[in-house]
């Protein structure tokens, strides 16, 4: 049993407190789970990451930022997403090439075409089962994500862009109901990981 799982969203609606909840469904379910992230989930992914997120470059173009992006995710796919899949495993993603559509397309405003093409250079037809976008508010994921930490160079970027970025992601559960779904994040952690739990049945992700 495998399956393609990615968890979306913008800074501060809860992808890591949910990511920990949705492994452990999957295995008390039977699924053998890799858990990885991107940009990063390898050597080189991990460098990438690194260069992206950190100030040491703020200037960077947005097209550098997202060939950098599908670079990441090309070694991602060869040397972890493919492999686990075809060993029969089920991957659980925190974040993939939605996340690429919503920050470089919606809040960089790039053309979606050069994304679209550059996805089906790097992934042929390979896309999640199902891709859960965890969605709140701008402020509210701000104000939490600010209790975190000291912001990235991405995090630092303005309201204007994060309200593109989620309105990216809900155009893209709007566009592909059959894959991806809209989860409520404003709410209370037990009230969100409820909803996570349905969305799992009715994709026919968990047994019973």
């Amino acid at each position: 049993m495998r399956k393609f799982i990615t968890l979306e969203g913008i800074e501060g609606v809860g992808k890591t407190s949910n990511l920990h909840y949705i492994q452990g469904l999957l295995e008390l379910s039977g699924h053998s789970c890799v858990v990885t992230r991107e940009p990063g989930g390898t050597l080189l992914g991990e460098a990438l990451r690194e260069l992206l997120l950190s100030h040491s470059d703020d200037s960077m173009s947005a097209d550098a930022e997202l060939l950098m992006m599908f670079a990441a995710r090309a070694e991602h796919l060869n040397k972890v997403i493919r492999p686990a899949l075809e060993n029969n495993q089920t991957v659980l993603c925190d974040r993939f090439t939605e996340a690429t559509y919503a920050y470089q397309g919606g809040g960089r405003q790039l053309d979606v075409d050069k994304i679209s093409k550059l996805e089906v250079w790097v992934q042929e037809d390979l896309r999640p089962d199902l891709t859960l976008i965890l969605d709140a508010p701008v402020e509210v994921g701000r104000a939490r994500a600010g209790r975190r930490s000291e912001p990235d160079r991405i995090e630092k970027e303005h309201d204007a862009f994060f309200q593109r970025v989620r309105k990216a992601y809900i155009n893209l559960a709007e566009r592909y109901p059959h894959r991806i779904c809209l989860i409520n994040a404003s709410v209370e952690l037990d009230a969100v990981q409820l909803q996570i739990h349905k969305k799992l049945l009715e994709y026919n992700i968990l047994i019973g």
